[in-house]
């Protein structure tokens, strides 16, 4: 009787353990089905909001004209950065293999301070890309237009300090971590 018992046991374990191994295959998939922004290749950044996404043309009442230069503007800053991120999307893979390697951890730590510095001044130039096309933009704009997206830049700037409150409050100032060494893993 105990044996048959414990082979009842084993056997429900088996089939819960198939089945929850299903629902854990489903859900995989369902977040792999996240909606892509349609504008931009995968992986440059996260998909824009919802239906109820924010529109600068509407917004700053844009004309057709300066909707077709802001859409020229945004596809050759686009070709630009497009290059730099995939070098530092490489430099992060290498970082993470260093990592990995059998190296010592002088060695690790040393290899990755150089690596982090690359990151750096690839982040330094994705970013001055993008403030040359902001002013490019600014530059189609009106003068009102142009007091509307002082506006727009003031409210989300306050958003944003708003939602990273807490998280600014226990990370270190930005560029910290730059060139610190990494200590050794255990």
């Amino acid at each position: 009787m105990k044996k048959l018992l414990v082979l009842t046991a084993i056997l429900a374990m088996t089939v819960s353990a198939q089945a929850f191994a299903a629902d854990d295959n489903t859900t995989i998939t369902q977040k792999a089905a996240k909606p892509q922004c349609t504008s931009c290749p995968k992986k440059m950044h996260k998909p824009h909001m919802g239906p109820g996404k924010f529109d600068f043309g509407k917004k700053l009442k844009l004309t057709d004209e300066q909707k077709a230069k802001a859409k020229e503007i945004h596809q050759k800053g686009f070709e630009q950065i497009k290059p730099i991120a995939d070098k530092l999307a490489l430099k992060r893979e290498e970082i993470a293999a260093v990592k990995r390697s059998q190296a010592t951890p002088e060695e690790q730590a040393q290899k990755i301070v150089q690596l982090r510095k690359e990151c750096k001044e690839l982040k330094h130039q994705m970013r001055e890309i993008q403030m040359k096309n902001m002013k490019e933009f600014e530059a189609i704009l009106t003068d009102k237009q142009k007091n509307e997206l002082k506006k727009i830049k003031k409210e989300g700037r306050k958003k944003f300090e708003k939602a990273h409150k807490k998280s600014a409050l226990r990370m270190p100032p930005r560029g910290e971590f730059e060139d610190r060494p990494v200590p050794p893993q255990e």
